[in-house]
């Protein structure tokens, strides 16, 4: 599993011109992507990992400060464009394998006290954000 990971001041998704999640105040906008091995571990620790990293202000994290989180799928984040001009996505899993365990990942962090806004699966969505630093990490399950 990979998630690249962004302190926000604000972030919305809109698909179709509606918002379907947002951020109205500082927190961690995060996209996700699965492979196709990714299971029950890499749910858990990812959403701990999102849950506990001192990424925000005064090195604190979303569960100190009780920051919401905005989760975006995005199997991009498998593409590969080490040749040619056009990248693959075979590393990325397909829809009905990687949707669940996004599902599982929104739903951990939920478990462990977060106020979780989503984008929408498979949509093409418009994502906003006001970035806070930057701070920006890349985050891959082990």
């Amino acid at each position: 599993m990979r998630a690249v990971i962004q302190r926000v001041l604000s972030a919305s998704v809109r698909v179709d011109g509606e918002v379907v999640g947002a951020l109205d105040r500082p927190g961690l906008l995060v996209y996700l992507g699965v492979t196709h091995d990714d299971g029950d571990a890499e749910v858990a620790w990812t959403a701990r990992k999102i849950w506990d990293l001192r990424l925000l202000r005064d090195e604190r994290s979303a569960s100190d400060v009780g920051a919401p989180v905005l989760v975006v799928s995005q199997f991009t984040l498998y593409g590969d464009a080490r040749k040619g001009r056009r990248p693959t996505w075979q590393a990325a899993a397909p829809g009905p394998v990687s949707e669940p365990v996004y599902d599982a990942v929104c739903a951990e962090l939920v478990r462990l006290g977060a106020h979780v806004e989503r984008g929408r699966f498979g949509a093409d969505m418009r994502v906003e954000s006001v970035n806070d630093g930057p701070i920006t990490l890349v985050l891959d399950s082990p």
